[in-house]
């Protein structure tokens, strides 16, 4: 069932008040071509571990060494597929003509308060500091 013209404006103005509050969000929410590719190599992956398991239980309970071998290395050829294609899926290009502004740190220059990363990505610790410098500094 489409949506009605209203429904369609207030979907296209609730995405662009997500990209403008949190860009780096709303691009990662964003489908890419491969994310149909991605997830079928999932669940070709998941698929594969699972049969392997098969293999390797039914190795295991007719003791035949060589069938539990190889249901290992079906599982270990799934578990590979599955972390490819979450790989994959993660470095998502942005849209098609949008331009994506650098994120602000708390002291409102790009790229945050401590020279940033390489890449211009903050990690996990960067925010942490961030984050014990602002209680530090509002204590103070």
């Amino acid at each position: 069932m489409p949506l009605s013209e209203h429904e369609q404006r207030l979907l296209e103005q609730m995405e662009k008040a997500l990209y403008a509050e949190d860009p780096k969000f709303a691009t990662s929410l964003r489908s890419s071509r491969g994310a149909k590719a991605s997830r079928g190599r999932a669940a070709l992956g998941v698929l594969a571990l699972l049969s392997g398991m098969g293999l390797l239980l039914a190795g295991v309970t007719t003791t035949i060494i060589a069938l539990g071998v190889l249901g290992f290395v079906v599982m270990l050829v799934g578990a590979v597929i599955i972390y490819s294609a979450f790989q994959s899926r993660g470095a998502a290009p942005a849209a098609e003509g949008a331009e994506v502004p650098p994120a602000q740190g708390p002291t409102g220059s790009a790229g945050g308060s401590t020279g940033g990363s390489a890449g211009g990505s903050s990690g996990f610790m960067d925010r942490m500091e961030d984050r014990w410098r602002r209680r530090t500094e509002e204590g103070q």
